[in-house]
């Protein structure tokens, strides 16, 4: 029978104060919290299961409520989530939940977050983000991204930058959104990475295709968050690794 493993960790990493960071994997979510060890989880294969991050936007109040309460949302929306559509109408409607949660709220004004996840069907993988979080298919022949980052191109001589173009919340006001959905196909040996840019900002993609290369569920969340940590732990560090199995 075929299944879905899904290894997950969060991390404040070694610089910020608390972690801004969500995840959700099915039913399941952690929300601004650092996990002791990476967590397996296993699913049949069948049933929709979205496997997400949120990474709260910092620099902004309240990131953590925000990465909370999409997370939250996606858990209760996962299982009916039936294709591309239904995708893009579930961000949008985090996008405004995110914008309602802050009405009255003084605190909570502008607070924003990205968003990157899979939705895994019984035939089919959905890719999904807004903001800068990633995506990655982890394939024989190396690394490929597949989510789309929301963000303009580094300046010169440098790999990375700190610029976010679209994120679920984030501004004064209501805001519209573009998510971003891919649909791909799936097979039993499939693995994806999905993570906040606390992992991709410090460990360069090279550096992320051979941990993948090397290792699979456990030993390979853990040597990724080593990475990033030996890297300097810049940024909470959320990521999420998806296995087909049978």
């Amino acid at each position: 029978m075929a299944y879905i493993a899904v290894t997950a960790l969060s991390h404040v990493g070694l610089v910020r104060d608390h972690n801004e960071d969500s995840l959700v994997v099915g039913p399941w979510t952690l929300c601004g919290t650092t996990t002791m060890s990476p967590q397996t989880l296993v699913f049949p294969l069948g049933r929709p299961l979205v496997v997400a991050v949120a990474d709260g936007l910092g620099g902004q109040p309240a990131g953590e409520v925000a990465s909370e309460l999409v997370v939250r949302q996606l858990a209760l929306l996962g299982p009916s989530l039936d294709g591309a559509e239904a995708v893009e109408n579930a961000l949008n409607a985090c996008n405004r939940a995110v914008h309602s949660a802050t009405a009255g709220r003084p605190e909570l004004t502008a607070m924003g977050t990205t968003i990157a996840g899979v939705l895994v069907r019984a035939d089919s993988l959905l890719s999904f983000n807004v903001g800068d979080s990633k995506v990655f298919h982890a394939a024989g022949d190396g690394l490929r991204q597949v989510s789309v980052d929301d963000s303009p191109l580094p300046a010169p001589g440098r790999r990375t930058t700190s610029a976010v173009t679209q994120t679920l919340g984030g501004r004064r006001g209501q805001s519209t959104i573009t998510p971003h959905v891919a649909t791909l196909p799936l097979a039993v040996g499939d693995r994806y990475l999905v993570c906040s840019d606390g992992l991709t900002d410090p460990v360069p993609e090279e550096a992320i295709d051979a941990v993948l290369r090397a290792h699979d569920d456990s030993k390979a969340a853990y040597e990724l968050w080593k990475a990033a940590i030996e890297a300097g732990g810049p940024d909470n560090i959320t990521l999420a690794l998806v296995r087909i199995g049978a």
